[in-house]
């Protein structure tokens, strides 16, 4: 099987060409015919970063959201509201360190409940990621609530820029940051440690979502491998992860039994999944 030899992705996952005797993925040849300027993409965020005076930040209680309050309110003080939305399936240790880290920062917290069990529910069914949809209706009900309160910027702790831009342009006029554009983990980490954030350990990497590591198991179970291999693929190839941490973060999932029975029952699906075996 071939493998991109720039970023993990291989043929499961990308298309793969060999260019001068060395295996490169689709995505990584159009990121290097079109290699983003990395100071200017730093530069254009500092500039913006000017400009905002008052935020909301997107706050799931994870480590990179929480890197993104911390950065929005003690390097650019900027007047923030941490607002989380919670879509039924949010970890109490995220729940916990959204609660703590919003005090420590003293900064106004705000938890906005919704159900997304039919996103959870189909991915979980059909062997999807439910990531994309998740982070969509998120993004929209974030938007909403920025247009309700009259604030004009959003702030994300996404690590990569839209592109060539570290923001991208919502309707009604709204602005997404994503505040740790091209922030490697290290850098992020080493915010994490002077703040009272407790990491947990979470089934599929992730510090804030019980959906995650059932969600990654089903996919791994039906297609044998990872459905988030391209964008760990991506950070692999800006240089905010290395080759090493990437492919764990990409292995096989193990999900404690009891995790997966919560959520399943929570969902409904127990009986559905015993007799949908993949």
């Amino acid at each position: 099987m071939l493998k991109c030899s720039l970023c993990i992705n291989d043929e499961r996952t990308a298309k793969i060409k060999i260019v001068d005797g060395r295996p490169l993925c689709k995505e990584c040849l159009n990121y290097l015919a079109h290699k983003p300027d990395k100071e200017k993409i730093r530069a254009e965020l500092e500039e913006l970063m000017k400009k905002v005076d008052k935020a909301i930040v997107a706050f799931s209680g994870g480590k990179d959201s929480t890197v993104a309050l911390y950065l929005a309110k003690e390097k650019y003080g900027v007047d923030v509201e941490a607002v989380m939305v919670d879509h039924g399936f949010m970890a109490k240790e995220a729940v916990e360190n959204a609660k703590r880290i919003a005090e420590y920062l003293n900064v106004p917290l705000t938890i906005l409940r919704y159900d997304y069990s039919d996103i959870f529910k189909e991915a979980l069914l059909k062997g999807k990621s439910p990531c994309k949809k998740c982070s969509s209706r998120t993004m929209e009900k974030l938007r909403k609530y920025a247009l309700r309160n009259g604030i004009k910027y959003i702030i994300t702790g996404h690590e990569l820029p839209f592109g060539h831009h570290p923001y991208r342009l919502m309707s009604g006029g709204i602005v997404q940051i994503r505040l740790l554009s091209l922030m490697s983990e290290e850098e992020r980490f080493e915010i994490l440690r002077e703040l009272p954030f407790k990491l947990p350990e979470l089934a599929g990497y992730t510090t804030n979502c019980l959906i995650l590591g059932p969600a990654l198991k089903r996919y791994y179970e039906r297609h044998g491998y990872s459905f988030e291999t391209r964008r760990i693929a991506a950070l692999v190839r800006y240089g905010i992860i290395n080759k090493e941490k990437a492919l764990k973060k990409v292995g096989k999932p193990e999900i404690p039994e009891e995790l997966e029975k919560e959520v399943l029952e929570k969902l409904g699906l127990i009986e559905k999944l015993n007799t949908n075996q993949p």
